[in-house]
């Protein structure tokens, strides 16, 4: 898999928004991963009283061992970490952790300068600054897009020890009320052991964000003593666990490792990585022979459907492609990504009723997530195609207040604002990104 200006091949798809530093943050969009985290997350957050459709669960494309929260709408996990831990329990505890932060308050106190994150400017600002946090705190001086990064900034998202230990002990309670074994919450810290020896320059920026000392293990250690409960079947999580680690394995890891991880299991998670890393490899019909044995024993898998779409377009068999995102659809016709990669291969097709349409899938797939860089690239273009320039510009405008390039992003705002009429929800959006450039 390949970051920034890069080609990405495979069906991850990035948004990016630039740090202060050099360094960029990166989100791993893909909305099989996506729904199989929701579901893990879902009996976690019902039992923190927040409802699982408000609370996405999303990952940063990064190495480090980290978690974090922007505000009550999101859970992001580096994908280090995501690869690191072995259950679903463990997956599980690090939710549980985020949702006590979020339930118990400690975000909402500290949003003054997030409050405006759910607009796709606000949301490109925020996620720069979380994840200059996690920076080595002199390159960090640089600032955050337009502003600085100032010592209050800094403090937005490091919890202090009481509210680790109030969030501690609330994960404990959620997981217990939730049916997964709390004993995972000392398994999850139990990773991060040694890092306060380490300098604040080598240390994971959990270590800086989520104050980890030998205090904190030992009182966890007790509170799980102390409240051992018991665990529901976990049969369902694993299964989700495994796909979505899984999934996200079979894209960053060398795609020859996967195959040789993978060879002689016949399991659809198996199938699924080995199709992608046949499509990595460039060995098209290996892999489109793969996804269909993987599709003959799940044909109702909308996910499923969505892969090999992908695998299909990325290897310009454009009709093909666009039937099993079509598949894919029928099958989940709410989920925006999917919706999105649909559009995508409409583009591709490029006829006059395939542009038509792909206006129509991008228009749905934006209503229902305006964070995906990738479909306002593509809604950008299909609108272009349809004639409506002041749209595509303010797609244009969107996209590029998510990748945290205020400058362009200002360019493409005042270009739409000034062609939209006025007061109408385009040129509020318009509006929305000159706000964030000032």
């Amino acid at each position: 898999m390949r970051l920034l200006f890069l080609t990405l091949i495979g069906s991850l798809w990035i948004t990016l928004a630039t740090a202060p530093t050099a360094r960029a943050v990166s989100l791993i969009r893909d909305a099989d991963i996506e729904h199989s985290l929701s579901q893990l997350a879902a009996p976690v957050l019902r039992a923190a009283g927040l409802n699982p459709s408000d609370v996405r669960i999303l990952v940063v494309e990064d190495r480090g061992l980290n978690a974090f929260v922007l505000n009550s709408r999101a859970i992001f996990i580096h994908s280090g970490l995501l690869q690191r831990v072995g259950t679903a329990a463990q997956l599980q505890a690090i939710i549980a952790h985020e949702a006590a932060h979020i339930a118990n308050g400690h975000i909402s106190r500290r949003l003054a300068n997030t409050r405006n994150a759910n607009t796709a400017a606000g949301f490109g600002l925020a996620l720069a600054l979380a994840v200059a946090l996690a920076a080595d705190e002199g390159s960090a001086a640089g600032g955050v897009a337009a502003g600085t990064l100032s010592a209050a900034q800094r403090q937005l998202f490091a919890h202090t020890r009481a509210e680790e230990s109030a969030a501690d002990q609330s994960s404990i309670r959620y997981l217990l009320r939730a049916g997964v074994d709390p004993a995972a919450t000392v398994e999850v810290l139990e990773l991060f052991r040694g890092q306060e020896a380490l300098s604040s320059a080598r240390q994971d920026p959990y270590a800086r964000t989520h104050p980890l000392t030998a205090t904190r293990l030992r009182t966890l250690r007790g509170l799980v003593a102390a409240n051992p409960g018991r665990a529901a079947d976990s049969a369902a999580a694993d299964a989700l666990f495994a796909r979505a680690q899984g999934k996200l394995s079979a894209f960053i890891q060398n795609p020859g490792w996967t195959l040789r991880q993978t060879r002689g299991d016949t399991s659809p998670v198996a199938l699924m990585r080995r199709a992608v890393a046949q499509h990595r490899q460039a060995d098209a019909t290996a892999a489109i022979q793969t996804m269909q044995t993987l599709l003959a024993a799940a044909p109702r898998d909308a996910y499923w459907h969505e892969l090999f779409g992908q695998i299909l377009l990325e290897s310009r068999q454009i009709g093909p492609a666009v039937q099993s995102y079509q598949n894919a659809v029928a099958l989940n016709g709410s989920e925006p990504l999917i919706l999105g990669g649909y559009g995508r291969a409409l583009l591709a097709l490029d006829t006059a009723e395939s542009r038509a349409r792909a206006v129509q899938m991008l228009e749905r797939a934006r209503a229902l997530d305006g964070h995906s860089a990738a479909i306002l690239r593509d809604l950008g273009q299909a609108y272009a195609k349809a004639g409506q320039p002041a749209l595509a510009s303010l797609a244009a405008a969107e996209r590029y207040a998510l990748l945290g390039r205020l400058d362009d992003a200002i360019v493409h705002a005042r270009r739409a604002a000034d062609r939209l009429p006025r007061g109408s929800a385009p040129w509020q959006r318009a509006q929305d990104v000159l706000s964030a450039g000032q």
